[in-house]
């Protein structure tokens, strides 16, 4: 018998998602119901003890195999000595609070980049348990999974040259954060920002780790930016700002499908809301 995967009751997977939820919430000027049920959930509670050994695992890299399988085996022989009534509690009044204040499907949906390992951890939590008769076969193959993300070295190079990639690796304290340092990257302040870049860096990091999605978010906002140049070109009289809107409009270029999105994307985006807004002050708009 095989351990159905459930992302529901994953609990690395609900805390990460809801520290996303925190961050995505702060950009939008909101007041962010994420931030209290996690204090509520996560705080001392079994739920937190829960993901204490969900973090243990996936903070730790280019271990040895023999290491690997200690700290697997330490993590599994701690998870026995969880309380199983108290969890499934505690899940259930999690997973209802977020739906009393968040659409499930769209919180659920994001795409994480340590997914495989995470529902590997939470299989093998549940078979150290014992409650249900487990396939040796699932077993062996999530462990082999695991092992594999504990032994994986990482591109530190690659990590430096991209602010995307290296926020998607953040640990859970620096992720609520993280945001400020692509703020201090433009050299001004999160209040001075329009709604309109707040919407552009809300976007990139909530969907840091959904290529697509944010390649789809980028040519509509290219898009958007044309229309808004050929209305101003239409409404101007003065020449000499009717030259800059054509040197921005020539400088929008929408991603093709082999384009992968990066930070320089998305500084691309908010150079340009900053120049269009410029235009529409400088024709009275």
């Amino acid at each position: 018998m095989n351990i159905r995967h459930s992302k529901y009751k994953n609990t690395g997977i609900i805390f990460e998602l809801l520290v996303r939820q925190i961050t995505a919430d702060a950009l939008s000027g909101k007041n962010s119901k994420a931030v209290d049920i996690l204090k509520k959930y996560f705080n001392k509670t079994e739920l937190g003890r829960e993901y204490k050994l969900y973090e243990n695992l996936l903070k730790r890299t280019n271990l040895s195999e023999g290491k690997a399988e200690v700290a697997i085996s330490t993590v599994l022989e701690n998870a026995k000595h969880l309380n199983r009534s108290a969890l499934k509690r505690q899940k259930y009044n999690l997973i209802k609070e977020i739906k009393d204040h968040y659409d499930l499907e769209e919180f659920f949906k994001t795409k994480l980049p340590h997914y495989k390992a995470q529902a590997s951890i939470y299989t093998l939590i549940e078979s150290a348990h014992g409650e249900k008769k487990i396939s040796i076969d699932q077993i062996i193959n999530n462990k082999i999974s695991l092992i594999e993300h504990l032994t994986s070295i990482k591109q530190v190079k690659e990590v430096k040259d991209d602010i995307l990639t290296e926020f998607a690796q953040y640990d859970k304290d620096t992720r609520i954060l993280a945001y400020k340092i692509l703020l201090d990257k433009f050299n001004t302040k999160y209040s001075d920002f329009s709604e309109n870049k707040k919407s552009i860096l809300k976007e990139f990091i909530y969907s840091v780790d959904n290529n697509n999605k944010l390649k789809d978010f980028y040519n509509t906002k290219i898009d958007e930016f044309k229309n808004k140049l050929s209305s101003l070109n239409k409404s101007t009289k003065n020449q000499v700002t009717k030259i800059k809107i054509n040197e921005v409009a020539n400088l929008l270029t929408e991603l093709n499908k082999k384009d992968k999105v990066n930070n320089d994307h998305m500084v691309n985006l908010l150079q340009y809301c900053d120049l269009i807004e410029e235009l529409q002050q400088a024709n009275g708009k």
